[in-house]
C-alpha cells in the first residue's frame, strides 16, 4: 500500500471513530411505550435565520422520532410576526433576509412533504397585513391558532415553544 494511500486509510478510520459520526444517542427512556410522536410547534419568532435554524431542528426531530419506531405526526402553527416570514409577500422584509426567506420555503416544503401539517393564524395575518392567500402552499389559514393550539394539546399533542 502506498504511503499516500495508507494515510487515507488512516484517515478514514479516524474520521469514523470520532463522536461527529459515531452513532447518535438514543431517547429510548422517554420513548418507552410512544408508538406516535404528536407534537405541535407554537411557532412567534420574528427572525428569518432564527426560523431557518428551528425548522432544521424540526426535521431533526422528526428524523431521530422515526430513527427511534415512533411515528412522528406534526403540526406548525404559525402566529404572531411570524406570519410575516411564511407569505409570498415580502413587504414587510428586509432585503438582507430573502436568502433566509428562501430557505425557510424550501424546508416548510420539505416538512410538508414529510406529512407535517401547517396553519398561519388568520388573527396574525390580519393584525400584520398578511393575505391569507399569499401564505406559502400548503399553509392553512385558521381562525385563531390559541384554539388549534388548545385543540391539539386536548387531542394529546405535545405542546412545544418557538419563540
Amino acid at each position: 500500500m502506498t504511503p499516500l494511500r495508507l494515510g487515507l486509510a488512516a484517515l478514514v478510520l479516524w474520521l469514523l471513530s470520532t463522536p461527529l459520526l459515531a452513532e447518535k444517542p438514543n431517547d429510548a427512556m422517554a420513548l418507552t411505550g410512544v408508538t406516535a410522536g404528536r407534537v405541535v410547534f407554537d411557532i412567534n419568532t420574528t427572525q428569518a435565520g432564527k426560523l431557518s435554524l428551528y425548522l432544521q431542528v424540526i426535521r431533526e426531530t422528526y428524523a431521530d422520532l422515526q430513527r427511534q419506531g415512533v411515528t412522528p405526526e406534526m403540526v406548525l402553527a404559525f402566529r404572531g410576526k411570524a406570519v410575516t416570514l411564511v407569505t409570498s409577500d415580502r413587504q414587510h422584509q428586509e432585503l438582507t433576509e430573502y436568502e433566509d426567506l428562501d430557505r425557510v420555503a424550501a424546508q416548510i416544503k420539505e416538512l410538508q412533504g414529510l406529512g407535517a401539517r401547517m396553519e398561519g393564524c388568520s388573527i396574525a395575518t390580519r393584525l400584520y397585513g398578511v393575505a391569507n392567500q399569499t401564505l406559502l402552499p400548503g399553509i392553512t389559514p385558521v381562525g385563531n391558532t390559541f384554539v388549534s393550539l388548545i385543540g391539539y394539546q386536548a387531542r394529546g399533542y405535545a405542546l412545544i415553544p418557538i419563540y
